[in-house]
């Protein structure tokens, strides 16, 4: 199992999105974050006092997947972010030790695995 964290430009959030769903990637987290990578420097003077590193507005989407999803996951998350330029973002693919889904107590790869919702009932 892994822990994929993709930072990405807010604007691709709903083209990612979707990308994911018609990979089959349904259970994801997104926060807002603001950070600063490789994107040019602008230089402000702010009271006298002069700032390069401008935080530009990202959003991180996390994933739990089972192995078999990573490549699935990152190749969805590469086409639908990438615009060519810079600050397009970066993807992290972590180790996951242990994963367990509240509602059924499903432990490890069962419950990083999509539901199925017609057993639902």
């Amino acid at each position: 199992m892994k822990l994929v964290k993709a930072i990405i430009r807010p604007e691709r959030l709903h083209d990612v999105l979707h990308a994911l769903y018609e990979a089959n990637i349904h259970g994801l987290t997104v926060s807002d974050a603001r950070g600063h990578g490789g994107e040019p420097e602008r230089q402000e003077v702010y009271r006298g006092v002069k700032g390069k590193r401008e935080l530009k507005a990202k959003v991180v989407i996390d994933i739990g997947v089972s192995n078999e999803f990573v490549e699935p996951t990152v190749n969805a998350i590469m086409e639908a972010a990438r615009t060519g330029e810079v600050g397009d973002g970066k993807i992290f693919i972590q180790p996951l030790e242990s994963v367990y889904r509240i509602r059924t107590g499903e432990r490890d790869q069962a419950a990083v695995t999509p539901v199925d919702r017609s057993s639902d009932g």
